[in-house]
């Protein structure tokens, strides 16, 4: 975004200052997290408090696109890729009913409420606000999903669905943001038509590529043909081969970057997760820089534009505009009130949003509209950060208690543990992913 040349930052002290950031926070992580000071609230705060030093951000439009996407299409495709179908097992019915009900019924309730609250609102800009705060993010619940007090199978529910709906509401901000940059000018039905195509063009091709990938990996590896660090690297390169190869032939790089993911697992033929681990390190400081950005990018327009529909949407965000959706996509599961109220409130906005966020910026002409779209979504992913950072571990050691007095069939049936993604990955630790309580202790 363009500011005072005067006051911007040049991309190399830019690039110098982040790095700097991204060091000093990974010397300090496990002291920051027993305060919790959690990675996304230590960057976002950090933007913003660079974006008053220097007086604005310089316009480094290009840099931000390229490190925004290729965040998202390495996220999107290590999401799918540590999903494997065969692992979710009996849970796969009550998975689909919170991906293919409660997620759409969250987006559409977003949307509506966007149209209510704001009158002038165009439905698409609706849209994308509806989907843009659709999809969760697992690892900001570290010290629920990881917390050994919680049945393994809820947490299984969370990681898995939080692993899926961000490539599942991917097409839809997608969408709604191709129609409203109005290319080529084209009418909205031609506009639908164009997305669509685009969208068919990347899963076939995210589907070959990642099929083949997968194929090829099991067999460098069973012919003692590669290493396991050179395997890494292989499947480090899928997301962007899949996103870039997507994009040259006109199809939907993100799209083929998720659906690549979920079939090289099913090719690979294995639950071990070593060659997703290289990825998964590189796309954590590339979060970290994408967090940093959004700090300095959103969150003074945030200050700026704040007013009570802001408010009223974060809050219906955060609370029936997800819970509502879950309660009703899982009636007849079998699953308790507590449950499904745990379940519902443990879905945090992270780097998805962010990075959808940080794309409508980049792709979208300046308006009075799409300023209230980035302040409502800057307030509910802040609120977010910090509110269910901050209910994570009481709200786990509450729910075991519960559990371990009533003892629920259904949450407490034989399920496999959730295998960390990304962050949480690293989280090997009660101190660096919140405190682990034994069922029923205070």
């Amino acid at each position: 975004m363009p500011g005072d040349a005067s006051n911007t930052i040049e991309l190399g002290t830019a690039t110098a200052i982040a790095a700097f950031l991204i060091l000093a926070f990974s010397l300090t992580a496990r002291k920051l997290g027993r305060w919790n000071l959690t990675a996304p609230i230590v960057f976002l705060l950090a933007g913003w408090l660079l974006s008053l030093a220097f007086g604005g951000t310089a316009d480094h439009s290009e840099p931000l696109k390229v490190l925004a996407e290729a965040t998202l299409a390495i996220v999107l495709f290590t999401d799918a890729a540590g999903i494997r179908p065969r692992q979710i097992g009996h849970d796969a019915a009550t998975v689909s009913r919170l991906l293919l009900i409660g997620l759409p019924l969250t987006i559409a309730a977003g949307t509506l409420l966007a149209v209510g609250i704001f009158p002038e609102m165009p439905l698409l800009m609706a849209l994308l606000l509806g989907s843009m705060l659709a999809p969760t993010d697992a690892a900001l619940g570290a010290a629920t999903v990881l917390n050994k007090a919680v049945p393994v199978r809820v947490r299984r529910l969370l990681n898995v669905e939080s692993g899926l709906n961000d490539g599942l509401a991917t097409p839809v901000v997608l969408f709604a943001i191709a129609a409203l940059a109005g290319e080529e000018g084209l009418a909205p039905a031609a506009s639908l038509l164009t997305a669509l195509i685009e969208i068919g063009l990347g899963a076939a091709l995210g589907a070959a590529l990642g099929y083949a990938a997968g194929a090829a990996i099991r067999f460098s590896d069973t012919r003692l043909m590669s290493t396991a660090h050179s395997r890494a690297i292989a499947v480090l390169m899928l997301p962007l081969l899949a996103y870039t190869l997507a994009s040259a032939i006109g199809g939907n790089g993100f799209i083929a970057a998720f659906v690549a993911g979920t079939f090289f697992a099913s090719a690979l033929k294995s639950s071990d997760a070593k060659p997703l681990v290289l990825a998964e390190s590189i796309v954590e400081p590339m979060g970290y820089a994408t967090w940093l950005a959004f700090g300095a990018l959103a969150v003074p327009t945030l200050l700026i534009n704040l007013g009570w529909q802001e408010f009223v949407f974060a809050a219906a965000a955060l609370t029936v505009l997800r819970m509502v959706p879950v309660a009703l996509s899982l009636l007849g599961s079998g699953l308790r009130g507590p449950t499904v109220a745990f379940i519902g409130w443990f879905g945090p906005r992270g780097l998805a949003s962010v990075v959808f966020a940080m794309l409508a910026v980049e792709d979208l002409r300046p308006s009075s509209m799409l300023d209230d779209v980035l302040a409502a979504a800057t307030l509910t992913i802040i609120l977010s950060v910090l509110l269910h950072g901050l209910t994570a571990g009481p709200g786990a050691r509450r729910y075991a208690a519960w559990i371990a007095t009533a003892q629920p069939t259904a949450e407490l049936s034989e399920s496999s543990e959730p295998r960390g993604r990304g962050p949480m990955s690293q989280l090997g630790t009660p101190a660096a992913a919140g405190p682990v309580t034994p069922v029923g202790s205070d």
